[in-house]
């Protein structure tokens, strides 16, 4: 059988890789703590639960292939109450999952030869949708100077001839870090100005840190009215496997995204998107707030411990739920010490070979979705590592 030269490029998900590792350990009997994944261990909010079970004594016929003008309505209303940005319910698509949303812009905006700009390090998937279309996506490296995101420097200094748009992650999978507004918006300028897109997932916004006086940080909707969002009901709502997100995009590219919709999965999940309504009640906007405050409770936590067993993190994340963590100094590549890890003391990372070139063999992301008493044995199992290292 003839493989497709598309598929024969796509490289593997090392996270998923590693997490296969770990289930194989799991099941030989040794207590595997996994911290490859992104996924947070709450779950959705009750409330969500509940209208689940709800909706499957009803009909769950097909929605329409933007998404039910219940769900839309109640995103836009989110915007408003969150970010203080008012957004047309018609501008928002619901999709199956952020990885749809990803395929359906990507689909309508990429033609083959097309220059993408993309920092690295970055998600693995989203240059891959990039790339699955025929774009050239150019991968800018970045440092701890720049949050390991693209600045506006990087991309002036990046950009061709052959440049239709650029892709930021903010915050960022893997770092955890965010772009400042500022920022933010001297780079969509720069864009925009020549023609180019700009598609910023915010996945992870409403995991953000919030300022002195308590608001949540803002999209790039604020600054950049025309910016192509991608988000997702899977991390800030916990709803991972019910594969729901869903996307911003300027009113003229609505009946493209439609069209592309329809003939690629005609709609996202009936009962998933019934039951994401009551992601937006006060209870259930409680309960993710709650969350958030516990992730960065974790976040501390682990920022402490390895820091106190020589693991330095150069720029700690304000957002999502990810320490990008650099192993240098233990002579190890990142690899040498995730399998290493898996192996001795059975904790389950990501080397940053996942996540690019620039840092590959130095970062190691750790994911603290897990439970604050996980990531406390975590941190003493690593301890226990280092010292066999240093040995």
């Amino acid at each position: 059988m003839k493989i497709s030269q598309r598929a024969q490029s796509i490289d593997p998900f090392f996270a998923m890789e590693f997490g296969k590792r770990a289930a194989a350990l799991e099941a030989q009997g040794h207590p595997v703590i996994k911290l490859s994944l992104g996924e947070p261990d709450f779950g959705p909010p009750p409330a969500v639960l509940e209208a689940a079970r709800s909706a499957v004594d009803g009909p769950l016929p097909y929605t329409g292939a933007l998404g039910t003008p219940a769900l839309r309505a109640a995103i836009a209303g989110f915007y408003l109450r969150e970010h203080g940005v008012t957004i047309s319910p018609n501008r928002i698509i619901v999709t199956a999952g952020a990885s749809a949303a990803l395929l359906l812009v990507t689909a309508a905006l990429v033609d083959s030869g097309d220059e993408v700009l993309v920092g690295d390090p970055s998600y693995p998937c989203n240059r891959q949708f990039l790339s699955s279309f025929g774009a050239q996506v150019k991968l800018v490296a970045t440092d701890a100077a720049s949050r390991f995101q693209l600045d506006a420097a990087s991309v002036r200094a990046n950009w061709s001839d052959k440049t239709q748009g650029l892709m930021i992650a903010t915050p960022s999978n893997p770092t955890g870090t965010s772009v400042p507004l500022a920022e933010l918006r001297a780079i969509c300028d720069w864009a925009r100005e020549r023609g180019a897109w700009r598609i910023v997932d915010e996945i992870y916004l409403n995991l953000g840190d919030r300022d002195a006086e308590g608001r949540a940080p803002q999209t790039v909707l604020s600054v950049d009215d025309d910016a192509i969002v991608i988000n997702s009901f899977s991390k800030y709502f916990g709803m991972t496997g019910w594969r729901l997100g869903w996307a911003v995009v300027p009113e003229a590219l609505v009946p493209t995204m439609e069209r592309l919709a329809q003939n690629y999965y005609i709609c996202a999940s009936s009962l998933s998107q019934q039951a994401a309504l009551a992601c937006f009640t006060p209870e259930s906007l409680a309960v993710c707030e709650e969350r958030r405050q516990e992730f960065a409770r974790r976040r501390a936590l682990v920022l402490a411990g390895l820091a106190g067993i020589g693991l330095p993190v150069p720029v700690p994340p304000d957002g999502a739920f990810y320490v990008y963590f650099d192993v240098s100094g233990t002579g190890l590549t990142a690899w040498e010490f995730c399998e290493r890890v898996l192996d001795e003391v059975q904790v389950a990372l990501t080397p940053g070979k996942d996540f690019g070139h620039c840092g590959a063999d130095r970062y190691v992301r750790l994911s603290y979705a897990a439970s604050s008493e996980q990531l406390a044995e975590a941190i003493r199992r690593l301890g226990r590592f280092m010292q066999t290292v240093a040995g």
